[in-house]
């Protein structure tokens, strides 16, 4: 299992109110008791934190904020050391405008300005973007320049914030460089990268005009190029040269499900998120496609399915799932982007969030777990407007709350903020927590066999022992309602609702998302479950 950290919100050691590589290191043991196998942080690199880090600054060091490179170093050693691998966050698609690149390509640079997507803009006097491309963050996706004197210059790209330049990756200055970037930290011992935006990179020549087309469900000219596959090749050719060899997940969204293996052939990237869970509607129909999907694509290329029940960018699932009804969609951004209006429900939230991740656990492939999921933790949605330091908030004019709520420190002790996230006498914390997660703390549930955290090591544990091995899965009958399937001998049943069911005579229970299930599985449960030896010879039978 790989455990992402968004390091900000993970543990504060030095009483700042943000957290960072020290406060990192502290937890360490706490993720290899939890049965981590991996840690994926969020990027550490200098950065004015426009967007929570993936604005690089430079990509050779640790920002002062978090901690030093010689305390990166010793992470990496210490997290070696209890078993578990370390994966960076790359972030190529863009850099900040701080990186001494961009800033030298404002001063006149020829050679940096040929790095990014400068262009003159369109109409008379050069008014009007160059295109008509969008930023995922609202807005134009250009920015226009001007000269000391004021007057207007040329135009740059930025596929997010205006403070985000998009590279130019036809530079083979800008190749060159992302390729020693890889090298420098592989050669700090970091095992691996996830790829910010590993869609990206190159555009279509010409940069021609999308004509509204959706990022994200059609094809687009800023998304997904062919040529792309080039540098996955360079860098996977890298990446092998390493004993044992390094690896890289990429976040890779495309129009079409078939352009995704493209991205996971023997000579390119290892594994790609499988997103689908994110959007799935809590009902039995949706999640089967989702998995078959994720298998058959599986098939195909040869490379592991990585299950993701949310991350840093998307509403916590209790919160998700608060919200939506067996009969209906789960929602995640544009629940965020039309501000909530239903109160959620969430102890249903969390009841399904359990049963969530009993579900992918029992998948093939690579489980990813967003910090603060073991425990439990809603989306916090009342954040004042002007503590949000979300770009996405600012640039919808307030519209959307942008991802800020997902990203709260996490609460390790006590009964009111910070909750050990920070050492007593601290500043507060980065962003406020709520009044109400004192009973959510780690220290609070380590002590409750029932609680969620408990639920997530018991069921990694069942995992690494019944369901890494070859076992294929296999569909099985079961009653209306319920996912049910198998791995070898276990069986894994999952009850969307309405009604409760009974688990076949002779069901051993093994594992079930909520306490207390023995023969009837209630609505909004998971449970993996095993036939007596009785049982089990008439099933062979």
């Amino acid at each position: 299992m790989v455990y992402q950290v968004f390091l900000r919100s993970f543990a504060d050691a030095d009483g700042d109110g943000v957290g960072d590589v020290a406060g990192l290191r502290s937890r360490l043991p706490f993720l290899a008791a939890l049965g981590v196998d991996a840690v994926w942080v969020n990027p550490w690199y200098p950065s004015p934190w426009v967007d929570a880090g993936y604005d690089v600054a430079d990509y050779r060091d640790v920002d002062p904020a978090l901690g030093t490179l010689a305390e990166a170093e010793a992470l990496v050693e210490q997290a070696h050391a209890l078993g578990m691998r370390v994966l960076l966050d790359l972030v190529p698609n863009h850099t900040s405008a701080d990186h001494a690149w961009f800033r030298a390509a404002l001063a006149g640079d020829a050679d940096a300005r040929a790095r990014y997507l400068f262009r003159p803009g369109r109409g008379e006097r050069g008014q009007l973007p160059p295109n008509d491309w969008e930023s995922c963050f609202r807005g134009p996706a250009w920015t226009r320049t001007s000269a000391d004197d004021g007057t207007p210059g040329e135009w740059y790209l930025h596929l997010f914030a205006p403070e985000q330049p998009d590279l130019d990756w036809s530079s083979p200055a800008v190749r060159a460089e992302l390729v020693d970037v890889l090298r420098f930290w592989f050669d700090r011992g970091v095992d691996g990268f996830r790829i910010d935006v590993a869609h990206g990179l190159v555009k279509a020549p010409g940069l021609p005009d999308a004509h509204g087309a959706d990022r994200r469900a059609e094809e687009h000219p800023a998304w997904d190029q062919d040529e792309v596959h080039e540098v996955y090749r360079e860098w996977r050719a890298v990446a092998d040269s390493y004993d044992p060899p390094r690896v890289f997940v990429a976040e890779a969204w495309v129009a079409r499900p078939e352009r995704l293996p493209l991205y996971l052939r023997p000579d390119e990237l290892h594994a790609a998120f499988e997103f689908e869970p994110l959007h799935a509607a809590w009902r039995e129909g949706p999640w089967r496609r989702v998995v078959e999907r994720s298998l058959a694509a599986a098939e195909v290329s040869g490379a592991p399915s990585s299950w993701v029940l949310t991350n840093h960018d998307v509403v916590r699932q209790v919160t998700r799932y608060a919200r939506s009804q067996p009969e209906e969609k789960g929602s995640n951004e544009s629940e965020r982007a039309r501000w909530p209006t239903q109160a959620p429900d969430l102890a249903l939230g969390r009841a399904r969030a359990r049963a969530a991740a009993v579900l992918v656990a029992a998948l093939p492939g690579v489980l990813y777990l967003y910090q603060g999921e073991e425990l439990g933790l809603e989306e916090v949605e009342d954040i004042p407007s002007h503590r949000r330091v979300d770009p996405i908030h600012a640039r919808s004019g307030g519209t959307d709350p942008g991802r800020d709520g997902s990203r709260v420190p996490l609460p390790w002790s006590g009964d009111a903020p910070p909750y050990g996230f920070s050492p007593p006498g601290s500043a507060p914390p980065w962003l406020p927590q709520p009044a109400g997660w004192g009973p959510l703390t780690v220290e609070a549930q380590e002590h409750d066999p029932d609680s969620t955290l408990n639920l997530y090591r018991r069921v990694l544990a069942l995992r690494r022992e019944l369901m890494t091995g070859p076992e294929p899965l296999q569909w099985e009958d079961a009653p209306a309602g319920v996912l049910a399937f198998r791995r070898g001998s276990t069986r894994v049943w999952v009850a969307f609702g309405p009604d409760d069911v009974a688990l076949p005579p002779g069901a051993r229970v093994l594992v079930a998302s909520r306490p207390g299930v023995a023969s009837v599985l209630p609505a909004d449960t998971a449970v993996w479950w095993a036939p007596t030896d009785g049982a089990q010879e008439e099933d062979a039978g």
